[in-house]
């Protein structure tokens, strides 16, 4: 049962993976003006899928919390590296202001 279970969950993480690019795809096209109605029902049964192998993952004995969209989101962001500091040792923000910047407080 668990090979089921492992199998199915698989599966949900590969068609969200695909459906991350589906999304982008979907982004790229509307910030172009491009038609994405082919891409939006696409997505659109991806979703349906997912739903669909949620309830064969939970009829199989799955009963691991499924993470939220925002969970999801925080622990991408929280596995990205640290922002680095400079070569020369200083930390970025100090010292001389970019160009059309300046210290004064306002």
């Amino acid at each position: 049962m668990d090979n089921k279970i492992n199998e199915i969950r698989r599966k949900i993480s590969t068609l969200r993976a695909e459906m991350t690019l589906v999304e982008a795809s979907i982004r790229d096209q509307v910030n172009h003006d491009l038609d994405c109605s082919e891409a939006s029902y696409r997505l659109m049964a991806m979703r349906a899928e997912v739903t669909e192998l949620i309830g064969r993952w939970k009829a199989a004995g799955g009963g691991d919390q499924l993470p939220t969209v925002r969970e999801r989101l925080s622990r991408s962001y929280a596995d990205r590296p640290a922002a680095t500091l400079k070569s020369d040792g200083s930390k970025p923000g100090k010292g001389r202001p970019a160009a059309g910047q300046s210290h004064a407080r306002t």
